[in-house]
């Protein structure tokens, strides 16, 4: 911030901010999707989420444009909003992480998830656990995520254990490098 005195100095003033609002928690979530019905199916039989529908939205018409689920276990909702483009051009991107309790829980999911034939990424390094990538039909790549053993305040970042580059998790859209950049083609060691 600047301020201007009466003699035209123009100075610099740093000031403390003043201590931001707390929130409650997350409201809910929003995927773009391009069929409302097909999602509200495939996010049921894949996680399990239920249908709310007294928080379905639609238009002054009646027509559905958006329902809202709720994630078992987490307590989120998530609303289901029709937006084809939206949905085509963030395609490969992962907008949630969902936790899991250990790599029993994750092999739980994994189970459960080949149980119905939907596809996964299988089990892949992350830096704090392991995770495995789930692709919506519109293909957002929801994560599943073990939590660190004690809670994220203990947990530490391990570089040499991560598998960043493994193309099941490395989109495209979610890459570090430049669009033009030289992909890296070693192995790693």
């Amino acid at each position: 911030m600047f301020k201007t005195f009466v003699n035209g100095d123009t100075k610099r003033v740093t000031a403390k901010a003043p201590p931001a609002p707390v929130f409650t928690g997350i409201h809910h979530l929003k995927f773009p999707v391009t069929d409302v019905d097909a999602s509200v199916d495939w996010f049921g039989r894949a996680f399990g989420a239920q249908r709310v529908a007294k928080f379905d939205h639609r238009d002054e018409n009646g027509k559905l444009f958006a329902a809202i689920v709720q994630f078992p276990g987490a307590g989120i909702l998530a609303e289901l909003r029709l937006a084809p483009d939206a949905a085509k051009a963030v395609a490969g991107y992962d907008p949630v992480t969902f936790g899991v309790a250990d790599q029993a829980a994750l092999d739980a999911w994994i189970s459960h998830l080949d149980g119905l034939h939907i596809a996964h990424t299988g089990k892949v390094s992350g830096f704090i656990g392991d995770v495995i990538g789930v692709p919506t039909p519109d293909g957002l790549d929801i994560r599943i995520y073990t939590d660190p053993v004690g809670g994220f305040a203990n947990a530490q970042l391990d570089y040499a254990k991560a598998d960043i580059h493994n193309p099941e998790i490395s989109t495209p859209l979610m890459s570090s490098d430049p669009p033009d950049a030289p992909q890296d083609t070693q192995a790693r060691s």
